[in-house]
């Protein structure tokens, strides 16, 4: 695990985090306690990894194309 805040990381650095620590989990060679703390932060991760994915669909959804199908621009997001 890092010490970098859940809140500060990228998807990237949440998702590879993340699957460090499901990997630890599946291998059971960790104490009760450990386990734990790597579950919480596991959920922690999870959140941030799905904000983050959801962000970028918002984004792609605010694209607006033409009769064509081609982009043209952005539609403002509620919130962004």
């Amino acid at each position: 695990m890092t010490d970098t805040p859940v809140d500060q990381m990228t998807f990237e650095q949440a998702m590879k985090e993340l699957e460090a620590v499901v990997g630890q989990l599946e291998r059971g060679d960790v104490a009760l306690d450990q386990s734990i703390d790597l579950y919480t932060r596991g959920a922690q991760l999870k959140k941030r990894c799905e904000d983050e994915l959801k962000r970028a669909e918002e984004k792609v959804a605010a694209i607006t194309l033409d009769a064509d199908g081609q982009p043209t621009g952005t539609t403002p997001v509620e919130g962004q």
